[in-house]
């Protein structure tokens, strides 16, 4: 099992090999697989992606993010000039119903609320805002409205991965309890888990999907037969 120190140092190796994190100004400790970043970055962009890589990291339990956004002078900004920038990134992506978001600044903090359709907007209206300069933080409150039936979700996604030239969809097991999509079975390789994840995230109304599918064990298939059902 790899150590505090190991980890510490894999996890400092991954924030310099991240070409969208300057660790200059980064510290990291780890105690028992909880990685604490502290120090500062410039961005909240910078700060999200130094997260991100310390995830990727093998043996990372948990993370404790401490790092501070320093701004340079020239990106400080008053908080209407966010909100303005803000409005104007969202409208521009036709895609997201701006009309359903409303956007809150305070501090330098943005914080969505409202209602989108899709999972997917959701996550693209965070990541859109999370680019912009001058934003310290974003609070995503955004919530997916269930306009599709618990079965027409399960159906959706059992033809979704029907088709997944890549996933064995016989080995995988769906289960839909209003938006909340809980997937189960087995496959070969972590990818293919993930990859089943995204799928289950992409019909309309899913808001949380909980991925309980195994991997494996090498010499042993316990795949079975696909039992879809809605939760009653």
């Amino acid at each position: 099992m790899t150590d505090d120190r190991q980890l510490q140092q894999h996890v400092i190796d991954e924030l310099q090999f991240e070409p969208s994190v300057d660790a200059a100004h980064i510290g990291v400790s780890a105690r028992d697989g909880i990685v604490t970043l502290s120090g500062h970055v410039g961005s909240y962009a910078e700060k999200h992606a130094a997260e991100q890589a310390v995830r990727r990291v093998r043996g990372v339990k948990a993370v404790a993010q401490n790092l501070e956004i320093e701004l340079p002078s020239d990106q400080k900004m008053g908080d209407d000039e966010i909100a303005n920038r803000v409005l104007k990134i969202l409208t521009w992506h036709r895609t997201i119903p701006i009309e359903q978001v409303a956007i809150k600044v305070e501090h330098g903090v943005v914080t969505l609320a409202g209602k989108v359709d899709w999972y997917l907007q959701r996550d693209k209206a965070e990541a859109d805002v999370r680019r912009l300069s001058g934003v310290r933080d974003v609070l995503n409150e955004l919530e997916v409205a269930i306009s599709l039936s618990a079965e027409d979700i399960r159906k959706q996604i059992d033809a979704a991965l029907d088709r997944h030239a890549g996933l064995d969809s016989d080995s995988i097991t769906v289960v839909v309890d209003g938006g909340k999509v809980t997937l189960g079975g087995s496959v070969k390789t972590d990818d293919e888990r993930h990859m089943a994840a995204r799928v289950a995230w992409t019909p309309q109304g899913v808001s949380d999907v909980v991925n309980n599918i195994e991997l494996e064990r090498r010499g042993h298939s316990n795949a079975e037969h696909r039992r879809s059902a809605v939760a009653s």
